[in-house]
């Protein structure tokens, strides 16, 4: 039995679509405010209706929130090989407190029951964020706790050395570090984001250069770790580094919306800063800090060299993962 955590997000809702084809039984956990059917529709891209749902109904579903330990205990009942995916995502300094509590202590709580349970392979979706800096990081580079990293950062970096403690233990573990994962089905949130923005008219960009991936080559990379030899090692998996202009430029031609062509001066964002802070005071989120304003001129080129010496894999172009991102949200916007 396989058991999947966070089976309605970008990549765990991918990755169970990868494993319907070739198992028969696969568990995945969501949280009470999750809509499978977002997991549904996102099967419905890639194969027929009828098809979709054959392969739908292989999933049993399980509600458990990754802090409710006698829940998450019963999802694991018969379990040999378990996919971490589920985490908060946020970079509002409000969140502190819920990201640590996720994604450390949410973790270390699955890292117990895979150790109690005797998990044969455990896969954890951390992020390129917990990756040390350097000028082109790789697996090696070192985290320095004395540098300025977000709350998010700092998270997911947590959650790893709960990972790493479940292989001390005798649990044979691989991390997988994406970047900016794009495709399809979630608009409203991360990457899908992009696509919403750009459709409704976006004139800013800004020069930031990051890592940049498919996520269907996410999944595919995470499935051929769990089912080589491969034990306790970590492995960065961007296709490509490059600048937000780049990347949303590419969106705006998918999308035949005009291009952005001002580029966000540090000033504006800063304005934006002091606006969101202020209503931050009467319950707003604040999606800008002190570090965003910096990070967004930021040029971070991630080596991907390793994943491609281990698996002989060759990324999908970002250009082409974008491109068909663009058909699957034009198509859903016609419907609507």
């Amino acid at each position: 039995m396989i058991l999947v955590t966070g089976g309605t997000g970008l990549i765990g809702a991918h990755l169970l679509f990868d494993l319907a084809l070739k198992q028969d039984r696969i568990r995945a956990t969501k949280r009470a405010s999750s809509d499978i059917l977002l997991t549904r529709k996102i099967f419905g891209y890639y194969t027929s209706p009828e098809n979709a749902d054959l392969l739908f109904e292989k999933i049993e579903w399980v509600t458990a929130d990754l802090n409710d330990v006698p829940a998450l205990s019963e999802a694991f009942n018969g379990v040999d090989f378990v996919y971490h995916c589920a985490a908060l995502i946020s970079f509002d300094p409000s969140d502190e407190k819920a990201l640590r509590k996720t994604n450390i202590e949410g973790t270390a709580n699955l890292v117990n029951l895979c150790i109690s349970n005797s998990i044969k392979k455990l896969c954890y979706v951390s992020s390129v964020a917990a990756i040390g800096t350097a000028n082109m990081p790789d697996e090696n580079t070192k985290w320095n706790p004395e540098e300025n990293h977000n709350d998010y950062a700092i998270s997911k970096y947590g959650a790893e050395i709960e990972v790493w403690r479940s292989s001390q233990e005798g649990i044979d573990v691989v991390i997988a570090n994406p970047g900016i994962v794009i495709g399809p089905g979630i608009w409203d949130a991360g990457s899908g984001k992009i696509f919403s923005k750009v459709d409704n008219g976006l004139n800013y960009h800004f020069p930031k250069v990051s890592g940049f991936i498919g996520v269907q080559d996410v999944v595919k990379s995470m499935i051929g770790l769990m089912e080589t030899n491969v034990i306790n090692e970590k492995f960065i998996l961007v296709a490509e580094n490059l600048s937000f202009e780049t990347v949303l430029k590419i969106t705006a031609k998918a999308l035949e919306k005009p291009l952005p062509k001002k580029q966000l001066k540090k000033w504006m964002i800063a304005l934006g800063w002091v606006v969101q802070k202020a209503g931050s005071w009467f319950g707003g989120k604040r999606q800008i800090t002190r570090e965003s304003i910096n990070g967004l001129y930021q040029e971070t080129y991630y080596n991907n060299s390793k994943i491609k010496e281990y698996l002989d894999f060759e990324f999908t172009p970002v250009s082409k993962v974008i491109q068909d991102t663009a058909l699957y949200y034009k198509k859903e916007q016609t419907k609507e």
